[in-house]
């Protein structure tokens, strides 16, 4: 006799059509997009029926009032769409728990980037553009914690940075004083300018290069396999 089981489910992803259930049993199941019953796509936090087979969920009902996104139980919904559900847009943003995958931590990027880049054009509102800095934030923790790493790691690049400009600012501060020359000789002596300017500049690249190699290596690497201390995979492997 086949015995049903409750759970939830913590992942999906409907590109591979494989996610994890937590049971109300306190066991976790693997499972397959072959193995849901109802022509629906699961997101995070839908309740479901399922029959266990050993560490596997087979025949799987959503319960009704759960969240889906309909579609084909086979995967072949549309991923738009999928992405957009399953995201709990809140929680990317705004919180510094949990994982984020590779593919949700662009898309959030690119939200932001793309954000910053309007207001950087509206007057006065661009101040605040500095709102922006906590949810760049809280992607790249989640991401940094998808990896196995601490959210900690954050601190290379933005310490980084801050070290670099302020030790540009105080070189050519320092150059100016040290020369001792007006104004009027550095706007007539572009090679004046230039070696003002040149060490400065130099430490102003680094910086933007440590910022550009950070933000690529926490945006390619893959996650960490199953389940760590910052949560279960989000991509249900």
């Amino acid at each position: 006799m086949e015995i049903s089981v409750r759970g939830e489910i913590l992942s999906y992803d409907a590109s591979t059509g494989v996610g994890l259930i937590s049971g109300d049993d306190g066991a976790r199941y693997d499972f397959t997009s072959a193995a849901l019953q109802s022509p629906a796509v699961p997101a995070a936090g839908v309740r479901v029926d399922f029959v266990p087979e050993g560490a596997a969920a087979t025949q799987i009902l959503i319960l009704a009032g759960s969240p889906t996104t309909t579609g084909v139980a086979g995967g072949y919904a549309s991923s738009t769409s999928t992405a957009v559900a399953g995201f709990d847009w809140q929680k990317l943003f705004l919180s510094f728990e949990g994982r984020v995958r590779r593919s949700h931590f662009w898309i959030g990027w690119l939200i932001l980037l793309g954000v910053n880049v309007v207001i950087s054009w509206i007057p006065i509102i661009n101040l605040f553009g500095i709102v922006l800095i906590w949810p760049n934030l809280a992607i790249s923790v989640k991401r940094l914690h998808d990896m196995g790493k601490t959210g900690w790691l954050m601190a290379i690049p933005w310490v980084g940075s801050v070290i670099a400009f302020v030790a540009g600012f105080a070189m050519m501060i320092a150059g100016a004083v040290a020369n001792g020359y007006a104004e009027d000789y550095y706007e007539s002596n572009p090679a004046a300018v230039f070696a003002l300017m040149g060490p400065a500049i130099g430490l102003f690249a680094i910086a933007g290069l440590l910022g550009l190699t950070f933000l690529i290596w926490i945006g390619v690497v893959d996650s960490q396999k199953g389940e760590n201390r910052f949560g279960p995979n989000p991509k249900g492997e």
